[in-house]
């Protein structure tokens, strides 16, 4: 490996079975950190990142909750002390995501997306407050979505969630800020990835500028300069990662 410019940290990943999550702590894990890999139900799939981890000289548990839950958030922050000793890095990846018009989604769809993404972001950071105070280069990183801040169709519970995350990326930069912990959050464009399903009609319809979907290390890369110490008088900041699609604030 070249640079290990995490060594010594140590961070949760939640949603890190596969996917973006997985790249993320794989990422992080490639520049020196101990990951904790957190996931719903997807057991095999944590155990197989966990797995690529140590195949490449790296240190990862796994630790299995729902995380709409606040006990079990607490419960994985403690699972990560108990493992590893300390935490400084929080990457909030976990999210559910659904495509339906408005008109039909549910308020049991509409509960389980808002609180898979918001919910969630709210819970484990607020758990893992702590321990980043410890911490003398402490990071929260946010998962967005471009949702958030573009016209989209099919989503509007994904979208609300999303700007929520925003809202929250933003209120914890400037309450956090005394403590040194720097909070950001990435938001990704259409990256391929291997979730089932078809591809969403904003996507569809509108071509991405740069011509082809992303791909989850280049969400990852991000993740792992935002953790790093050439960001720590970075924070409060929404990164747009999606090849053009959308570009502002």
């Amino acid at each position: 490996m070249a640079d290990r410019e995490l060594s010594g940290r140590v961070a949760i990943v939640t949603g890190a079975a596969k996917n973006i999550g997985r790249a993320i702590a794989l990422a992080l894990a490639e520049g020196g950190a101990s990951v904790m890999i957190a996931a719903k139900g997807s057991r095999v799939e944590a155990e197989e990142t966990a797995a690529m981890i140590r195949s490449g000289g790296g240190r990862a548990a796994v630790h299995l909750a729902d995380l709409t839950d606040p006990e079990a958030a607490k419960m994985l922050v403690e699972a990560c002390i108990g493992h590893f000793g300390s935490l400084d890095i929080l990457v909030n990846n976990a999210a559910l995501r659904s495509d339906n018009p408005v008109s039909q989604i549910g308020y049991d769809e509409w509960r389980r997306v808002v609180s898979s993404i918001l919910d969630v972001s709210f819970l484990c950071s607020q758990a893992a407050l702590p321990h980043l105070r410890q911490s003398d280069a402490a990071s929260i990183i946010m998962m967005g979505g471009v949702a958030a801040h573009a016209g989209v169709t099919h989503r509007a519970h994904v979208a609300a969630a999303k700007a929520g995350v925003a809202g929250l990326t933003r209120a914890l930069a400037a309450e956090l800020a005394a403590s040194g912990i720097t909070v950001n959050c990435i938001s990704p464009g259409y990256i391929e990835t291997a979730r089932a399903g078809a591809v969403p009609e904003h996507f569809r319809t509108r071509p991405v500028p740069l011509g082809r979907p992303g791909r989850p290390d280049e969400i990852a890369g991000m993740a792992r300069f935002l953790a790093g110490p050439s960001t720590r008088f970075m924070t409060g900041q929404i990164i747009h990662v999606n090849g053009g699609w959308h570009m502002g604030g």
